[in-house]
């Protein structure tokens, strides 16, 4: 908690539209009630957006950028706590509630991003602060008479310091895919990038790694959705969602793979 709190202070005050945390009068922000760790913090205006179009994934694109931007001196370090070491650890707790095709997808998949993680082309991405679960549920919306606002983006749970193009990747699985078939809506794909890279260019590694980061997304929530599934911790408040969703959109990012279209790239 302390680190997604701060994170969450610091953004604020960096002009990024999330919950900002407000201290007790001994300036603290991590407060515990009732025995229990607890936070006061800005109400975000708006609802969700369930049906995005092109336009609601550019402007998410694009405070997606400017929120890496602002994190860059944010001091704390605590890496992606469901990152590939999870995974690792994870996997083989679940190999046997799966079929022996999605057993043969898990393993596969698995030794892909272990190789992946181990290559220098993926130790040159840019890294830092992540949200690592911007899901259509985590932002908001205002209504406008110009059109929908964005009002911000919040649930900074799973936050923690990673490769940004993971961030763009679990976004893009999401916002910009047909949970049915997997498929990338790739007109609201190449909005959610093209607004991203207008901030924040992508370097050429970004470029070339899209489609094997948008396999390693899909991968962890695959996984999570799974675990969640199979072996539930015990919370009360836990919503576990369709696995098979993810597994859709794993075996499709593996089918066929997707590149952003030409934009400047950094070098």
């Amino acid at each position: 908690m302390p680190f997604y709190l701060h994170l969450m202070k610091h953004l604020a005050e960096r002009g990024i539209p999330v919950p900002g945390p407000h201290a007790d009068a001994s300036g603290e922000i991590l407060l515990t009630v009732c025995g229990k760790p607890a936070a006061m913090v800005d109400r975000l205006p708006g609802s969700h957006r369930l049906a995005p179009d092109a336009p609601h994934c550019a402007q998410v694109g694009a405070m997606l950028a400017r929120m890496h931007l602002a994190a860059l001196d944010y001091p704390r370090v605590q890496p992606n706590l469901r990152g590939l070491a999870w995974w690792e650890q994870t996997v083989p707790q679940l190999l046997p509630h799966l079929d022996a095709g999605q057993r043969e997808l898990m393993c596969s998949e698995l030794g892909f991003q272990q190789q992946l993680a181990a290559s220098a082309a993926h130790a040159s991405l840019p890294r830092g602060p992540i949200h690592a679960d911007l899901f259509r549920d985590n932002v908001m919306f205002v209504d406008g008479a110009q059109g929908d606002r964005l009002g911000g983006f919040f649930d900074f749970y799973f936050a923690g310091v990673d490769a940004w193009l993971f961030d763009i990747a679990v976004c893009l699985n999401d916002w910009c895919a047909d949970p049915d078939s997997g498929r990338l809506a790739e007109e609201r794909a190449a909005a959610f990038v093209g607004a991203y890279a207008a901030v924040r260019p992508l370097t050429h590694a970004e470029v070339r790694l899209m489609p094997a980061l948008l396999r390693a997304a899909a991968l962890r929530f695959w996984i999570s959705r799974l675990w969640d599934q199979h072996l539930p911790r015990d919370a009360a408040l836990l919503a576990a969602h369709d696995p098979g969703q993810y597994e859709r959109v794993l075996r499709e990012r593996v089918r066929t793979p997707w590149h952003p279209e030409p934009t400047p790239c950094q070098p």
